[in-house]
C-alpha cells in the first residue's frame, strides 16, 4: 500500500454522476431552480418516510434550522446547552440574543449530563438545547422529565444523528423540535443543507414562513423571516444520496468494527462502544487518549498521524466555552466543566467514511500502536 497517500478524516457520499445528469436536465427543462420546487417537495416527502417523522422542512445549511427553531418556539432569555459541540449550536443562540448556559457532559456518551441540568435552571431559562454527540442519543427521557417539570422547551441538535433510532423509534421524535445537518461531511449530505423536524402541521407552516422571508402569500408577510430555502439542484442530489445512505451506513459499521477489534485492548486508548438497543449511523469514530497510560499526549499522536499523511480531527477541541464570545460567561469557567475539558483534551476522531479501505484502517491502527 502507498503510505504517502493522504487520508482525510472524511469523504463525501456522492451519487453517481451518470444518475445525476438526468435530474439536472429535468431541472433545466423546468426552469424552476428554487422556491419550493418539484425536487424540494419530493425530498421532504422522501426524508419524512425514511426518517419516520411527520413533518420536515428543508434548509440551505444546518445552522439556519437551529436559528429558526428558536424563532419558531419564541425562545428568549437563557438556554441550557453543552460546551462540547460544533460552534453552530451555541452561535444560533447568540444570533437570537439568547444567553447560553453551559453544563458539563457525561463521560461515557459525551452528551449533556442530565444530572447537571436542574442546577443550571434560573427564572430566565426557557429551553434546553442538547446535542446527540457523534450520533449517540442523549438521555431523552430524563431531559423530557426535567423540561416538563420546569415548563421548558427542548430543541435537539441532531446534526450527527441522521437515521439514528432508539428501539425502532427515531431520535427525531423527541423534544419540541430537532435539527439535522446535511453538510458534505455528514453521513447523508446534500452538499450543504439541513432540516428542521417538528410534530404538527401548524408548526411546519410557521417554519416554512420563517425560512422564506415570512411570506404567507404573494403580498402577505407574517413574520421577520430569513432566506433559508434549499434549491432544486441540492434537493435532487439529496434524493439520489438517500438511495445510497443505507449501504453507506453498513460500510461505516464494518469500518467501526474493524477499528474496535484492533484498538479495544490498546493501553491508554478509550473508544466508544455501541449503545444497547440503538440503531447507530457510525458518523464518527472518536478515540480518547490517556497520555499517562498511552505514553504520548493526544496532540503528539495527532501530529504523528499527520506526519504519516493521516488527517484525523480533534473534534471537539477546543470547547465552545473557551472561545472569546463565550469565555466570559460564569457557566464557561473551566472548573464548572471538568469532564468536557478532559475529553476535549483527549479526543481524536479517526478517518471514517464509506469508501475507507480496510488496508488504510490497518495502517492507521499500526501508527497508533507504534509508540516511537
Amino acid at each position: 500500500m502507498d503510505n504517502s497517500k493522504i487520508v482525510t478524516v472524511t469523504s463525501p457520499l456522492l451519487p453517481s454522476l451518470d444518475d445525476f445528469i438526468p435530474y439536472l436536465q429535468d431541472i433545466w427543462d423546468r426552469k424552476w431552480l428554487t422556491n419550493n420546487g418539484h425536487y424540494h417537495q419530493e425530498l421532504e416527502k422522501a426524508l419524512c418516510e425514511y426518517l419516520k417523522v411527520p413533518y420536515i422542512s428543508l434548509f440551505t445549511n444546518g445552522t439556519l434550522p437551529l436559528m429558526t427553531a428558536l424563532q419558531a418556539l419564541r425562545i428568549t432569555g437563557e438556554v441550557i446547552t453543552t460546551p462540547y459541540s460544533f460552534v453552530a449550536t451555541t452561535h444560533s443562540l447568540w444570533w437570537n440574543g439568547i444567553k447560553p448556559v453551559f453544563v458539563d457532559i457525561d463521560p461515557i456518551t459525551c452528551n449533556i449530563d442530565p444530572e447537571k441540568i436542574e442546577a443550571a435552571i434560573t427564572p430566565r431559562t426557557t429551553a434546553i438545547m442538547p446535542v446527540h454527540c457523534y450520533g449517540q442519543p442523549c438521555d431523552m427521557v430524563k431531559i423530557k422529565d426535567i423540561a416538563d417539570k420546569y415548563g421548558l422547551k427542548v430543541i435537539y441538535d441532531a446534526a450527527h444523528a441522521f437515521g439514528v433510532e432508539v428501539g425502532r423509534k427515531s431520535v427525531l421524535e423527541y423534544g419540541d423540535m430537532s435539527t439535522l445537518s446535511f453538510h458534505a461531511t455528514k453521513v447523508y449530505n446534500t452538499v450543504e443543507g439541513g432540516a428542521l423536524i417538528c410534530h404538527d402541521a401548524e408548526t411546519k407552516e410557521r417554519i416554512d414562513y420563517l425560512k422564506n422571508f415570512g411570506f404567507a402569500g404573494e403580498t402577505t408577510v407574517v413574520a421577520p423571516g430569513i432566506n433559508g430555502k434549499m434549491d432544486e439542484i441540492r434537493s435532487a442530489f439529496g434524493l439520489l444520496a438517500l438511495k445510497k445512505v443505507d449501504e453507506a451506513i453498513l460500510a461505516r459499521k464494518q469500518i467501526a468494527e474493524l477499528y474496535h477489534r484492533n484498538l479495544e485492548n490498546t493501553e491508554g486508548i478509550k473508544i466508544l462502544s455501541d449503545m444497547e438497543n440503538i440503531r447507530h449511523n457510525y458518523a464518527y469514530f472518536p478515540i480518547f487518549v490517556d497520555s499517562e497510560k498511552y505514553g504520548m499526549t493526544r496532540d503528539e499522536l495527532y501530529f504523528k498521524m499527520k506526519e504519516h499523511n493521516i488527517f484525523s480531527r480533534r473534534y471537539f477541541y477546543p470547547l465552545i466555552s473557551t472561545f472569546s464570545t463565550y469565555k466570559g460567561l460564569d457557566s464557561a469557567r473551566q472548573e464548572n466543566l471538568p469532564v468536557a475539558t478532559r475529553i476535549a483534551d483527549a479526543v481524536i476522531c479517526l478517518p471514517m467514511y464509506a469508501g475507507l479501505e480496510n488496508g488504510i484502517v490497518e495502517r492507521i491502527v499500526d501508527i497508533i500502536k507504534t509508540y516511537d
